[in-house]
This record gives C-alpha cells, structure tokens and sequence, in this order.
C-alpha cells in the first residue's frame, strides 16, 4: 500500500472528470519516487543509535529523575 495521497481531486465538479481521464488511459504518468542518499540514510541512523545513549551519559542522576517524572505525569494525564 503506498503512503502517498490519492491524485484524485476533492472537488465534486472534478471527481468525475478524474475518473474518466483514469479509465480512458488519459492521465498522464505519475511521478517517480525520489531515492534517498544511501550515505545520509547511514548517517542519520548512527546519530539516531548513539543519540539516547549519549544524552543520558551527560545527564545527572536528578535530571533524569526530573526528565521520567514529567514523562509519568504526561503518560498519567493521556488516561483520565
């Protein structure tokens, strides 16, 4: 299943036009995908890996206590 909007238009005068130009074949090529940088994919994802762990080592001890009581209060909130 693709992850890209429909083509079609949302305005009722042209819906039906749409699907006419789509039966009848008269509706031009769709665009090619991009391709992603294989290189920034890679480097993207080693920040991502070490982003956590790198964070948590610079915090202290009280930050992190600070930081997982917000999160709490927050995950708490999302259920009343």
């Amino acid at each position: 299943m693709s992850s890209e909007r429909s083509s079609k238009p949302t305005d009722l005068n042209l819906l039906p036009k749409a699907f006419v130009d789509e039966a009848t074949g008269s509706v031009p090529p769709a665009k090619p995908l991009k391709q992603k940088n294989p290189a920034a994919v890679e480097l993207g994802r080693l920040g991502g890996l070490k982003g956590g762990k790198a964070r948590a080592s610079k915090l202290t001890p009280e930050q992190r206590k600070t930081i997982a009581q917000k999160a709490a209060k927050a995950r708490w909130k999302k259920a009343d």
